[in-house]
């Protein structure tokens, strides 16, 4: 890429193709490309695009995998031991055994860490889905709009998870105990999540900060308008309740974001791997949303396996930066498989009654 572009570093490069490639597809799924029109979304398609999504995170692993070293620029063996230690990855590098044999150690490390952060953002992207589920149902938006606000949402979402990672990694390269914050944060999460996780979750429209805010300083009709955002009305420019809808995910976003990013910077420290592995999870959310919309309540005791492993992730930042004892990535990877399979297949064996009958 250096020799295509001699002017840019190889971090920019990696950074605008793969947010064209994301934009691409994105732009493709709510159907700019197709002329769509707003639609209920089928478990047919949404398991398709379920699938495009994990395919697309798969080709990014697949590209750390094969040829890592590109996204910083990699070309000796003085450059990947600056990039070892400035992102943590604690290789045990070895100059005498050759360039190419330390750096598969490096493709092989980074790649494991881009899936591991990927499968845990995913994974914690499933309480995000309840809250919008919920959301959904409390403004009483018409499931063929849902599709576009989840658009417009996460499109929002991508601006906002890059803003808040690249400012986190800004903080723990200068302050290294914020990671000690950061997972005191997670414990408390998870610890939290247990304990309500039996809780009638329900929103109060009228009374949410953000609706409140809008109403304040924008004029909002009362009822929606197709799936407009905006509509003109006695001559005043006015937004409807979907606008509305966007900006309260937003704004939910950016709370589960608290917990999310911290997590994956539990995995690794490079900020490249983090946002790549943290919006290819993102990006799958839309369609992961549809999917588990047609079998909610199904798995009644992931809400518990989600509080165990953001419990699990926070223990391990404080055994790493307080203790210095480091769980590996192999190992975190296993243990957040082992957490979600378990769950799943317990919700599986033991039904809540009411979903038997």
């Amino acid at each position: 890429m250096r020799y295509l572009f001699p002017m840019v570093s190889n971090e920019v490069l990696f950074f605008v193709l793969f947010l064209v490639l994301v934009l691409a597809l994105l732009f493709y799924d709510l159907g700019v490309f197709q002329h769509k029109k707003s639609h209920e979304v089928g478990i047919k398609e949404a398991t398709g695009w379920t699938l495009v999504w994990v395919l697309f995170a798969l080709g990014i692993f697949l590209f750390i995998r094969l040829d890592g070293e590109v996204i910083h620029g990699i070309t000796d063996f003085a450059q990947l031991q600056q990039i070892n230690r400035l992102h943590g990855h604690d290789l045990t590098l070895n100059e005498s055994l050759g360039f190419q044999a330390n750096i598969a150690m490096y493709r092989q490390v980074v790649s494991l860490q881009f899936l591991t952060g990927y499968l845990l953002e995913y994974s914690l992207s499933v309480d995000n889905i309840f809250v919008m589920l919920l959301l959904f149902a409390s403004f009483n938006v018409p499931k063929a709009y849902h599709h576009r606000v989840l658009f417009w949402g996460i499109l929002g979402a991508i601006v906002m998870r890059f803003l808040f990672i690249y400012v986190t990694a800004s903080l723990i390269q200068q302050f290294e105990w914020v990671l000690w914050i950061f997972g005191a944060l997670l414990i408390f999460s998870g610890v939290k999540m247990f304990i309500e996780r039996n809780k009638e979750e329900h929103i109060e429209v009228s009374h949410h900060p953000v609706v409140r805010f809008a109403s304040k300083h924008f004029k909002v009709v009362p009822d929606f308008v197709g799936d407009a955002f905006f509509v003109k009305r006695q001559g005043q420019r006015m937004i409807t309740p979907l606008l509305l809808v966007v900006f309260v995910i937003e704004f939910t976003d950016v709370i589960f974001a608290v917990d999310s990013v911290p997590a994956i910077f539990s995995v690794t420290k490079d900020p490249f791997i983090v946002f790549s592995s943290n919006i290819c999870a993102v990006m799958g959310l839309r369609s992961l949303f549809f999917l588990v919309s047609h079998v909610m309540g199904l798995f009644h005791y992931l809400k518990i396996g989600l509080a165990v492993l953001l419990s699990f992730i926070g223990v391990k930042m404080l055994l790493d930066g307080i203790f210095h004892l480091s769980i590996s990535t192999t190992w975190s990877l296993l243990a957040i498989v082992v957490i979600l399979g378990v769950s799943i297949l317990l919700s599986v064996i033991f039904p809540k009654k009411n979903l038997v009958a």
